[in-house]
């Protein structure tokens, strides 16, 4: 786990903002951007986050002995991400489905660790594939599936400025790998 980033550390982010500001031809001395690159700064040390962070530390001892062995599903997760290409957002929802061998996790324990991934310089099918690896190691789970539907302002505000278009990713693990039915399970419940 990285250390925290230190006062200094901002504000020397904050200067780097500052300078791109100043090479696009805006006067930082105006009123609306005096305080703009401490700001920028400060949100996109809050963005990358799960850089500093450890998915033990999230877990918390939060993971419990568990009789029963039918899938558990968590549904919409939401997510905030930036995309490693331009560092524009994406962002979406993130379903996760496992079947437990002998241990559960809590459930806000889930939505954490899609954030742990997610507030990093990202892209959509690693960030899939990062949580699904993550639970089915933590679980040891029978079997772990993971889809992930992305909105992405790199392809609406830039490039092809499509603004419909959604990217879906999914990733499976143990014998969601092998499964068609279980896969087939997991994605009625989704769509009720």
């Amino acid at each position: 786990m990285a250390a925290e980033i230190s006062d200094e550390t901002i504000r020397e982010i904050a200067s780097h903002y500052e300078a791109i500001l100043k090479l696009l031809g805006e006067d930082t001395t105006r009123e609306g951007l005096v305080k703009t690159p401490m700001r920028a700064a400060k949100a996109m040390v809050y963005a990358t986050r799960g850089y500093r962070q450890d998915p033990d530390v999230i877990i918390n001892d939060a993971v419990f002995s568990y009789e029963g062995s039918r899938m558990v599903i968590v549904k919409d997760i939401e997510f905030y991400s930036l995309c490693e290409h331009h560092i524009l957002p994406f962002f979406g929802k993130v379903s996760v489905g496992y079947i437990p061998d002998g241990k559960t996790i809590g459930l806000s324990k889930l939505a954490r660790l899609v954030d742990f991934y997610a507030r990093r310089l990202q892209v959509q099918e690693r960030m899939t594939a990062q949580i699904c690896n993550i639970i089915m190691e933590k679980l040891n789970a029978k079997g772990v599936i993971v889809v992930c539907s992305g909105e992405h302002l790199c392809m609406k505000m830039r490039g092809v400025e499509k603004q419909d278009s959604t990217t879906t990713t999914i990733e499976t693990a143990g014998v969601f790998s092998d499964s068609s039915t279980l896969r087939d399970d997991f994605f009625h419940a989704l769509s009720h």
